[in-house]
């Protein structure tokens, strides 16, 4: 369906004082719909310029177009000066900021009638409005070149893919009749009147021999300033020359990767009809990067593609895309130039060097930004798999012969007919003046070196499931998992191999992180072997593990034993007392009942609270680093003797309190008073109050004296256990507490006795 535009005017006032209109096509509104499909649409819009050293572009109507550039005539021809471009988002309606364009890019080594001197272009997005400015060098009133264009390319919507998402709102079909040019009051007043080419610019001329002389413009010679860029296919020189003739695909000694082809991504083939040429191999690969923004939706990296591919063959004139193949953020790659993505494919990305290379562009703009790793992967697959079928080492060097004389971004001069050593890997602006691919994503150029080569980097072992490290070594019951990471993506690898004592046990997938077995009970040495997909192998550093399935034992059962502290009812204080072993390495021992608690393997005691009166079992678990463990669940009861069931001798008086254990006490001053309580058990603690009068008393322990105990005290204390003694086991026990009628305090006051039992 097609659908009229109306268009939106205003003027923006430039820097330096010139003012650059504008017109918007908008849509004659209704709701998005699904899209149909469109073809590719290139248009050309003329620079106009009142005085020298300046263009600019006058109110134009647009139509939706998503990549933009800046062409002029003269195919060698260099635009001395900057080239800016800004454009309204099709979505939004706000205009971008003021962009500049490369526009100091590779020319043609053999140009032929028709080619343009282009800049690179630039992904926008969707746009519907378009302004532009190309000023001489420092402002300058030198010449500009003639036939300046401002140049839009819509990518259309050609897969099926693509037909699956809404139209935006704001999408301007093309129209039925060519736009009515602009005739309001604010029309330019220069006297002139800017139609757009609202169709089709012309396909690429016919080819010529490609070894004729150009036919225009041959006298300039590439020692201009660094650009970002891409190239026509070199001129004659010691170089192999091209043929025609298909040559058959050399198998490669790693995996071709996957290719999105050109009929995926929708090459119109009508735009390329001259026949593919070929080089006799592929000795090295040049990294570039197309330029434009980042931001850019993976889903529109075959738009990217088509408008790069419309741009090289209407605007620049070449006879197809320049580069053999591109790769977006995501690390999808996309065949590039036709002719069989296995071949040796005649590519026109870096001036000089086509005849021995392959050219790979990352989709975006790296100068400052790193690429993914996603794309560097992509990067490394593909040059790994060209550079295989002619044996080459990804990550070794090669003797090129120039096509051109000319320097290097790096300053270094070549001459034509001259070998040259260069990395099999290398960036475009190794070859030539640009700063192609950017500085972040030529920093970027040893890994995916090393991740093309092999071995795989950074191969190391992070933990073994199933088993437990101490020190420096593992323990298990038997089963592990070896769990490790990898600098190296998965993608590049073949598989990794699991080894017991040095030999393989089992393998996994070259994306797998971990793999498992069961080892044998002793002593063994564990470790992973990646193996690249160049069929090298780096090995991780070895871990000890044994494997035992003897659990620990407990060489002093769990026990409790009374301590100092204050007594309640409820809550006696007690330490809880255990020893546990292990023939390997104990890891920890547990407390299960009847309260919770982890202790280190050194530990051996804790202070504890246990309820009077009431039987508790005290459920202890010890365990290893294998995992394997042993419980010990001794029970304990504690008992509090009131002070009313010992055997009294001497003067003792009764007192009343909350205070007291069971709200009543015994108290005497009478020295030589006794109380004495027998039991069964295997600890025992005097309770008693205490004050800054208290006097002392002797605590005798089966008829035997043990102990003076001075119940003195700063503050005034009740319940508190303030002797204790423990036996190995239980049995029948005797204690006696004696008033030694200290003088000035002779008054001891006993809230009972508890044993444990």
């Amino acid at each position: 369906m097609k659908r009229r535009a109306w268009l939106t005017l205003g003027a923006v006032l430039l820097g330096g004082g010139g003012v650059v209109t504008y017109a918007v096509a908008s849509p004659s509104g209704g709701p998005a719909a699904v899209r149909a499909k469109r073809p590719v649409k290139v248009y050309d819009l003329a620079l106009k310029g009142t005085t020298g050293g300046k263009q600019e572009l006058p109110r134009t109507q647009t139509r939706q177009f998503s990549l933009v550039g800046v062409s002029w005539t003269g195919a060698v021809k260099r635009l001395d000066g900057t080239a800016q471009v800004r454009t309204r988002s099709l979505d939004s309606g706000a205009w971008s900021a003021w962009h500049d364009l490369e526009v100091n890019i590779d020319p043609p080594e053999h140009p032929k009638t028709g080619m343009r001197g282009a800049s690179e272009p630039l992904w926008v997005g969707p746009s519907d409005g378009v302004q532009a400015q190309v000023v001489h060098k420092d402002g300058t009133t030198g010449a500009l070149p003639k036939g300046l264009q401002v140049n839009l390319v819509d990518p259309g919507v050609v897969t099926d893919a693509e037909t699956k998402a809404t139209e935006p709102a704001a999408f301007v079909a093309e129209a039925s009749s060519p736009a009515a040019t602009p005739t309001d009051s604010t029309a330019p007043t220069d006297g002139t009147t800017v139609t757009p080419t609202d169709g089709q610019t012309g396909t690429s001329p016919a080819p010529t021999d490609p070894t004729s002389p150009a036919a225009t413009d041959t006298t300039a010679t590439p020692t201009g300033s660094p650009s970002a860029s891409v190239s026509p296919s070199d001129s004659t020189s010691a170089s192999p020359s091209p043929s025609v003739t298909t040559p058959s695909a050399p198998p490669s000694t790693v995996p071709e990767p996957p290719i999105t082809s050109r009929a995926d991504w929708g090459a119109d083939e009508s735009l390329s009809p001259d026949p593919s040429q070929y080089n006799a191999d592929v000795k090295a690969v040049f990294v570039h990067h197309t330029d434009g923004a980042n931001d850019y939706s993976c889903a529109d990296s075959a738009s990217i593609v088509r408008g790069i591919y419309a741009y090289h063959t209407q605007v620049n004139g070449w006879n197809d895309i320049g580069y053999n193949f591109l790769v977006d953020k995501c690390g999808t790659v996309f065949e590039g130039r036709k002719g069989g993505v296995d071949l040796p494919v005649l590519g026109a990305h870096t001036y000089g060097w086509n005849r021995e290379s392959a050219g790979i562009a990352v989709l975006g703009e790296y100068t400052s930004t790193s690429a993914s790793d996603a794309a560097l992967a992509s990067i490394a697959r593909v040059a790994a798999w060209k550079l295989g079928q002619y044996g080459a080492d990804p990550a070794g060097t090669v003797q090129l012969n120039a096509g051109a004389s000319q320097q290097n971004y790096f300053g270094t001069s070549f001459t034509a007919g001259t070998a040259y050593t260069f990395q099999r890997i290398s960036a475009h602006r190794d070859g030539y003046n640009t700063q192609c691919p950017g500085n972040s994503l030529y920093a970027q150029l040893p890994t995916i070196r090393a991740w093309a080569a092999g071995p795989v980097q950074g191969l190391q072992v992070t933990s073994v499931g199933g088993a437990g490290l101490a020190g420096s070594t593992y323990y298990t019951k038997g089963a592990v998992t070896l769990n490790w990471t990898t600098t190296t993506p998965g993608s590049l690898i073949s598989k990794f191999e699991l080894l017991v004592d040095g030999k393989a046990v089992t393998s996994v997938a070259g994306t797998a992180t971990s793999a498992g077995t069961t080892l044998a009970l002793g002593n063994h040495t564990v470790a992973v072997r990646a193996v690249h997909q160049s069929g090298k192998t780096t090995t991780s550093a070895a871990v000890n593990v044994v494997a035992e399935t003897t659990a620990p034992t407990f060489t002093t059962t769990p026990n409790l034993s009374l301590r100092t502290g204050t007594v309640n009812t409820g809550a006696v204080p007690v330490t809880l007392g255990w020893k546990a072993t292990d023939d390997a390495a104990l890891q920890s021992v547990m407390l299960l009942s009847p309260t919770t608690a982890t202790f280190g393997p050194t530990t051996t005691s804790s202070s504890r609270t246990a309820a009077s009166g009431t039987a508790a079992t005290w459920s202890m678990r010890a365990y290893d680093y294998a995992g394997n463990y042993r419980t010990a669940s001794p029970s304990y009861t504690p008992v509090i003797l009131q002070e009313t069931s010992a055997v009294k001798t001497g003067s003792w008086t009764t007192r009343s309190s909350t205070s007291y254990l069971g709200g009543k006490s015994y108290s005497s001053g009478a020295k030589g008073a006794s109380l004495t309580w027998t039991f069964t058990g295997r600890s025992a603690s005097w309770v008693v109050s205490r004050a800054s009068s208290s006097g002392q008393a002797y605590v005798y322990v089966d008829g035997v004296k043990v102990s003076t105990v001075d119940l003195k005290s700063s503050t005034t204390l009740y319940r508190q256990a303030i002797w204790t003694k423990t036996w190995s086991s239980s049995a029948k026990h005797t204690v006696k507490i004696v008033v030694v009628g200290t003088s000035g305090r002779p008054t001891v006051t006993t809230d009972g006795l508890v044993y444990i039992k």
